[in-house]
């Protein structure tokens, strides 16, 4: 091919592919369009379950049970789906790691054209093409067309590529056991939340009935109060409760689109798609009775002890790569290729080259005593990392069983109390009805009441929650996936 036409091609697709490329970038990197792209990767429910739903959105059932809650907490929670993320990664690092252990092979074609003369020498011996007589330090303007193929293999680095592997393996486990850590956390969190809204909604409940209640009796005490048979400091009296029972029914309601909201990012979902909650049994996690048998089952399933543990294996691996500083390293190489001007190539111009390369860095610069000092640190960081989540998993379950016995001793007080507030009320309501107690009284006992049952709910879910965390803190929800939970 003639020089100036080579030039041509050249001077044509050049710019055309920088402006091709150059307006691809342009919109395959805009936000929008990458979100659309990918848009299968933000929300892993496929489809709608909700009724009147396009199935585009994320959305969840009307009415959710707790193992709803945790099915769609496992599928679609961000932080689970970051953590799937990374075990990807981890996957293709690993398979990323065997490439040395395969011969890297190349095909390439050359075009060269020049006047230098050692150029000209080997290219032209190389076509089987060397004139005898050739003015060496004169050759001329010459071109050239190579095609070939090469290919190499490392034969020996001071086993870095073995230990780069079996640290790639590690570093999959560890991504995977990250994951199962996130998912416990996650599940517990979850259920802490499904139980607040649960809360909030009885919270909720308690708060209306006491409106209703002051209502009611603001309505008799008007009606006495224009006939003349009550003080107007009793109504007002009950003016000013019905102002905070009111007020006590806007907190309330707003918790619980709080709660809800919570539950819903756990979820993965919009915070304003409406969605219900079905009460559980009590008791509705499964969890040790005792918390020594318990920490026997956080050892051998919390995420976190085997994940510091890998983590220290990659360390020692990470140290014992570093002696390949020290040792040489040993490659094999070979190529076949043609030479020729016109890009005719025949079997005749063939060439072939094998080579083994033996590469010994004598100094570095200390820096392989560097890099060994620096993993000897790591290897020391991880040491004392293992033994700082052995302990943190140890206070952790014993925390969470002490969180259980004040909230389950708390039911018990506040169930007790319930009853007795109970009784004294409508005693005090008997009383009020008849005369023979003041509003100031009845008032007193409508609002020990009331607290009491607010107390009594709160302890409960609270011993719901507490049992929660002791199934995060010995790690229920790793390995086999099992959520231990009991619908009712």
């Amino acid at each position: 091919m003639p020089r100036t036409a080579v030039l041509l091609v050249l001077a044509f697709a050049l710019p055309w592919a920088a402006a091709f490329t150059g307006c691809a970038s342009k919109d395959s990197y805009r936000y929008e369009t990458i979100k659309t792209q990918y848009a299968d990767m933000a929300c892993n429910l496929g489809q709608s379950r909700a009724a009147d739903t396009p199935p585009a959105t994320c959305a969840v059932n009307s009415s959710l049970t707790l193992q709803d809650v945790l099915d769609i907490a496992q599928a679609n929670n961000p932080d689970l789906l970051m953590a799937v993320a990374r075990i990807a990664r981890a996957r293709a690092i690993l398979e990323k790691s065997a490439a040395p252990f395969y011969p890297q092979v190349n095909v390439y074609t050359e075009y060269l054209q020049g006047d230098a003369p050692s150029a000209y020498l080997f290219k032209t011996i190389d076509q089987r093409k060397l004139l005898p007589g050739t003015d060496f330090n004169n050759p001329g303007w010459f071109e050239n067309y190579e095609s070939g193929v090469s290919a190499g293999i490392n034969l020996f680095n001071g086993g870095r590529d073995g230990l780069n592997r079996e640290m790639a393996k590690t570093g999959l486990t560890i991504s995977q056991l990250d994951r199962d850590g996130i998912e416990n956390q996650v599940l517990a969190t979850a259920i802490g939340a499904y139980f607040d809204v649960l809360a909030a909604a009885n919270f909720t409940t308690v708060a209306e009935e006491s409106v209703e209640t002051t209502r009611s009796q603001l309505r008799i005490m008007d009606v006495r109060f224009q006939a003349g048979g009550a003080l107007k400091t009793d109504l007002l009296s009950l003016q000013v409760r019905m102002a905070e029972t009111e007020e006590i029914l806007v907190q309330s309601r707003n918790r619980q689109h709080l709660a809800k909201a919570a539950l819903a990012e756990i979820l993965g979902v919009e915070p304003d798609i409406p969605f219900g909650l079905s009460e559980a049994k009590p008791r509705a996690v499964d969890v040790p009775d005792g918390p020594l048998s318990a920490l026997d089952f956080a050892l051998d399933h919390r995420p976190e002890l085997a994940s510091v543990r890998e983590r220290l294996r990659r360390s020692k691996m990470a140290l014992d790569a570093t002696r390949a500083g020290y040792l040489p390293q040993v490659d094999f190489m070979t190529r076949y290729y043609a030479d020729d001007p016109e890009m005719k190539y025949s079997t005749d111009q063939a060439n072939w080259t094998a080579a083994l390369y033996l590469n010994w860095k004598i100094f570095d610069g200390f820096a392989t005593k560097s890099n060994r000092a620096e993993a000897l640190s790591q290897l020391q960081e991880t040491m004392a990392a293992d033994r700082k989540t052995l302990l943190a998993v140890k206070f952790d379950v014993k925390r969470a069983y002490l969180n259980l016995n004040e909230a389950q001793e708390r039911l018990k007080v506040t169930t007790s109390n319930v009853g007795t507030a109970k009784e004294t009320f409508e005693l005090v309501k008997r009383q009020y009805e008849g005369g023979a107690a003041d509003i100031t009284r009845y008032l007193e006992a409508e609002l020990a009441y009331n607290r009491s049952r607010m107390s009594e709910t709160a302890a409960y879910f609270d011993r719901e929650k507490a049992r929660a965390q002791i199934a995060r803190a010995i790690g229920h929800w790793t390995g086999n996936r099992q959520n231990g939970t009991q619908e009712g």
